[in-house]
């Protein structure tokens, strides 16, 4: 009995536990020490920046503006597999054109804003480990649950950041598109720098 008093009197509850609104500066050893710590996606002023960037979190990675955390939809089967063929494409002309494709990677378009392409393509040198400078080329893949508003408003924040090819590929209904002033469907992709053109055919199993 004695022993399990001790126990109890020198057992320390992390501060998160003991005050459910404590400050972000209290809960963040918490975090740190179990990295995957849940955070409600959509609350304002969650994290600032460095910390946003130094906290893993489960599921998907959320992109980030200006202190609120944005969640994003989880890919599916055919999300994922054509987000594989897109890097794939990309990596087998990496030593030929010094291209360097990444996925879901976080980059930094401003301060304040951390968005994560679905594939990003830089060239002819690799960014650095937080890129923020534009990539040649940024993919966005559709999933089920997008809606088309914010997908139409993260191109645009690609094409804004000076990103010279932003795309949006659609692998339900095989459909792919360029954003510049707004979206326009095409049969291809091309990249005139790279003199590469890549279509159905390299995107789509």
């Amino acid at each position: 009995m004695a022993g399990a008093a001790a126990r109890r009197q020198t057992t320390k509850v992390p501060e998160c536990l003991k005050y459910p609104q404590a400050p972000v500066s209290k809960v963040l050893p918490v975090i740190r020490l179990f990295p995957r710590y849940p955070l409600i996606m959509g609350a304002k002023a969650v994290l600032s920046a460095d910390e946003y960037l130094h906290t893993s979190f489960p599921g998907v990675d959320p992109e980030y503006r200006e202190g609120e955390l944005l969640e994003r939809t989880m890919p599916d089967y055919l999300h994922g597999r054509t987000q594989l063929l897109l890097g794939i494409f990309f990596e087998a002309l990496r030593r030929s054109l010094s291209v360097y494709a990444c996925s879901e990677t976080r980059m930094k378009l401003r301060e304040g804003l951390y968005l994560i392409p679905d594939v990003a393509v830089f060239w002819p040198s690799a960014p650095g480990l937080i890129p923020d400078s534009p990539p040649l080329v940024a993919i966005e893949v559709l999933s089920p649950d997008d809606r088309l508003t914010a997908v139409r408003e993260k191109l645009q924040e690609y094409r804004a950041w000076g990103v010279p090819h932003v795309w949006l590929v659609d692998p339900y209904s095989r459909r792919l598109y360029t954003c510049d002033s707004g979206l326009a469907e095409v049969t291809s992709f091309t990249i005139p720098e790279l003199s590469v053109k890549l279509g159905p055919a390299e995107i789509f199993d």
